[in-house]
């Protein structure tokens, strides 16, 4: 990010308020952890920090007003990130009921997985109209990025099924469970491999302008798909606990993805839209 867009940034109110969010919570998470906090304590912080995601997500849905909605390649682009960041809010709720209200062990597949599997399909299309908006079509008209596009989806796919499904066991007696269990890794996989080409190959395409805006869509994607990395990784190891470092790396997902939305705000970037 350029020190125009940092500028702008600190000026923005919803911007500042997103950063007093997660640094209030980020405080608080430190605190409950020196504390050695309850499971109550913990289970409450788990369900707390999930309205970083919710104030990221309705200033985006009304920042893609500004853009003209549905009816604009970016308007589209930054209501499917907002609902992106929506539907993990529903599936962090629903996770939450399970743990604070319920007090079982939440199933899966469950509801929660509408949310959070939700989500993966929208940051898709999201990227997708973000890279039409930074003229990725006409940039694909070099051989090298033609290879750059092939090649860079296939190796973090790659990477995504050696890791998490070689060897992996089959059971068609939950057919839900084997789509999710494939489609979690991969379709998380496939957003950041578009993500990664979009910025790639956006950087010399409309004099750059849309450089420094789809980099930090990338990096909130990436830290997405990192936690997304270690909660199936802690999840198949038995090891994931509320509140503990996994959340954290959620938590600052969900900020990068709210200060990436708002830098999109119409009056920030001038782009045609193609």
């Amino acid at each position: 990010m350029s020190n125009k867009d940092i500028s702008e940034l600190k000026h923005d109110w919803s911007a500042k308020t997103a950063v007093f969010l997660f640094s209030g919570l980020f405080l608080w998470w430190m605190i409950l952890t020196a504390a050695n906090g309850t499971d109550e304590a913990k289970g409450l912080w788990g369900a707390a920090y999930q309205v970083v995601a919710l104030w990221g997500g309705v200033w985006g849905l009304l920042i893609a007003k500004t853009w003209g909605g549905m009816k604009s390649i970016m308007g589209r682009a930054i209501t499917a990130f907002s609902i992106g960041l929506l539907l993990q809010v529903f599936g962090q709720s629903v996770f939450s009921f399970y743990n604070l209200v319920a007090s079982v062990e939440m199933p899966y597949p469950s509801l929660a997985d509408v949310g959070f599997f939700g989500s993966i399909p929208f940051y898709a299309y999201g990227i997708f109209n973000l890279a039409r908006a930074s003229g990725i079509k006409i940039s694909l008209k070099s051989a090298s990025n033609k290879l750059q596009a092939v090649i860079i989806p296939l190796v973090i796919l790659g990477l995504s099924y050696l890791y998490f499904l070689k060897g992996y066991e089959f059971d068609w007696s939950a057919p839900i469970r084997v789509f999710l269990d494939f489609g979690y890794p991969l379709g998380q996989a496939f957003y950041v491999a578009m993500a990664l080409l979009t910025y790639l190959l956006s950087k010399k395409t409309l004099g750059g302008i849309m450089k420094n805006k789809v980099l930090f869509i990338l990096l909130a994607l990436a830290i997405q798909y990192l936690a997304d990395y270690n909660f199936l990784y802690q999840a198949y190891a038995g090891t994931w606990g509320v509140s503990a470092y996994g959340d954290v790396i959620y938590l600052v997902a969900y900020f990068l993805m709210a200060l990436g939305l708002i830098q999109l705000k119409s009056d920030f970037i001038k782009t045609k839209d193609s």
